[in-house]
Parts: C-alpha cells; sequence; structure tokens
C-alpha cells in the first residue's frame, strides 16, 4: 500500500464530524485474576509482542529521536489526562508509536510534521480501541500542537500505523497484571501497604508516569506492573517477595525495572506536576472561552 503522508491539503478542506465508533471492551477490566492458566496465556502472550533486543540502544544513538518521542509521548499523556482517558489508552498510544518507530524511519523525524502526526494517530487509534467516548480528530489536537492535519490526514496515517503493526492492536499492557500482583501481595503475611483501591490508582499512575523513559522499552509489561506495585507498596525487593507474586515474574528483570524506576523518580515527579499544572491551566481557561479548541493555542498551528 503506497499512502502519500505529505500535508498538502488545505484548512478549508476540514470536515465537521465522523462517523460514530464503537468502543472496544477493555482487556484488563475482564481479566480473571484467579485463574491461572488464563494468567499464563498472557505470560506467553507478552513475550511474543516485545520488541527487538536492541532497540533501545538504537534510539539512544539518535538522541534527537529521543527528545522528538519524548516531547511525542508528553503531548499524548496531556491530552490523555485532559480528556480522562482510560490508563490504558495512554499504554496503548505509546505502544503503537514505539513499535511504529522501531522499524520505520519518518522523514525529518523530529524537525517537522511527521512524528506530530504520528502521535495524533497513535492517540486516536488507542482511543478507537478502550474508550466510549472518542473526541473527534480535530478536537483531539489540543494543548499547542505545532501542527493541525485535517480529519484525512490523520486517517491515513492510521492504517500506515495499523498495517506497519500488523493489525496486532490488542496488546498485554502492564495493567493486565495489576490486579493480580496486587491480589498476591495483599495476604496478610505480605506486609501490605495500602487499601487495594488506592495501590490501584497509584501503580497505574506511576505505570503512565513512565511511558516517558525510553529505557522502559527493555522491560516486559509483567515486570514493569510488578515493580509498579512492589514501589507503590514500598515492598522489599527479596527472591520471597518476587516469589509469591507469579512463578513466571522474571526477578532479575523486576529488581532491574525497580531500580530503573528509582533512579528516575525525581524526573518522574517533576514531569508530572508539570503535567498537572498545564492540564489544571487548560480546563481553567476553557471555562472562559465558547470556543475551547481554538482557545487552547497561544498561536494558530501550522494547518496541514
Amino acid at each position: 500500500m503506497s499512502v502519500d503522508l505529505y500535508c498538502n491539503e488545505v484548512a478549508s478542506e476540514f470536515v465537521s464530524s465522523e462517523a460514530d465508533i464503537n468502543p472496544v471492551e477493555s482487556l484488563s477490566s475482564s481479566f480473571p485474576i484467579d485463574d491461572e492458566s488464563f494468567i499464563d496465556s498472557i505470560f506467553d502472550s507478552e513475550l511474543d509482542q516485545m520488541p527487538e533486543t536492541q532497540l533501545v540502544t538504537r534510539f539512544l544513538e539518535l538522541p534527537e529521536i529521543v527528545t522528538a518521542r519524548q516531547d511525542a509521548v508528553n503531548w499524548m499523556l496531556k491530552v490523555q489526562a485532559y480528556y480522562h482517558f482510560r490508563p490504558e489508552t495512554a499504554c496503548l498510544s505509546v505502544n503503537y508509536l514505539d513499535r511504529f518507530l522501531s522499524f520505520h524511519t519518518l522523514p525529518e523525524a523530529g524537525k517537522g510534521w511527521p512524528l506530530q502526526l504520528l502521535a495524533v494517530a497513535c492517540l486516536s487509534i488507542a482511543a478507537k480501541m478502550e474508550e466510549t467516548n472518542v473526541p473527534l480528530l480535530l478536537d483531539l489536537q489540543i494543548l499547542e500542537p505545532r501542527f493541525l492535519f485535517k480529519p484525512s490526514t490523520v486517517q491515513r496515517m492510521e492504517i500506515l500505523v495499523m498495517a506497519r503493526l500488523k493489525w496486532r492492536l490488542h496488546i498485554i499492557t502492564p495493567f493486565d497484571f495489576l490486579h493480580y500482583f496486587i491480589e498476591k501481595l495483599s495476604c496478610p503475611s505480605s506486609n501490605f501497604n495500602g487499601s487495594i483501591h488506592s495501590v490501584l490508582s497509584r501503580s497505574s499512575d506511576l505505570i503512565i508516569s513512565i511511558l516517558r523513559v525510553i529505557n522502559f522499552l527493555d522491560y516486559t509489561p509483567s515486570s514493569i506492573g510488578a515493580a509498579a506495585v512492589l514501589w507503590v507498596t514500598n515492598q522489599t525487593m527479596d527472591d520471597p517477595k518476587l516469589g509469591c507474586l507469579h512463578k513466571r515474574v522474571n526477578k532479575d528483570m523486576v529488581k532491574r525495572c525497580y531500580n530503573l524506576i528509582k533512579k528516575n523518580m525525581s524526573k518522574l515527579s517533576h514531569c508530572n506536576k508539570v503535567l498537572n499544572v498545564t492540564i489544571h491551566a487548560r480546563c481553567h481557561a476553557r471555562k472562559f472561552c465558547n470556543k475551547g479548541f481554538k482557545s487552547s493555542h497561544s498561536s494558530p498551528p501550522n494547518k496541514c
């Protein structure tokens, strides 16, 4: 399939509405956490979807890609928070972006519109997979995007992304393991710290935060999920504690992931504060403007 992605459309060609979208049921919400055979199956699935082993190393050799990726992820997370999308939506959108970049080189990546278009497309696809109410493509492009793409341009990019991903959009994420791991750690002998609901919420927030850090691409979803739960519950990183999670948990990988969280915690906390300030400011400004989409830009973005 040959798809011309250069933004040569004129602004007058914007459309005003889109077809209704049938939402897809969330994967994690229906997982039977007491079904060991099912847990085994998602451990199998997560191995099949892992990127190539040298992906992070290859990315780190291209600083401009790392910076551009971080900008794209930050924008997606701001939009996710603005619309109160599910945590899974954020995780899927970043996963799609990273998988696409792992085997497809964008023209002028990090310098112009291609990565912004990719970010919009990945977020749109993820929202359609997880959300019951999906904003119009124009309304999705908020919070000071550098470029504004017409819906048909984004839709063509969506097709290209899904084709490059071989239509593998249902993937295993760290959220799929959270309920199971929290349940395993909540027994009296585990020195469990906090209510299940609180731990689930804090673990989810942590997982969303670490999506910004490219080094976490080296870790499986189960390792990230386990490390997040252990971190927010202040558990010790000893083998007996890790062993109570599941026999197939990679203990060494969880320990390394836990240490990576510890290493990046100050950076993640700062990013979360900036994100919260940005979202609160935008929501406050929206109350005083009838046209919320236009008011989200201090200056008009480039229309493509």
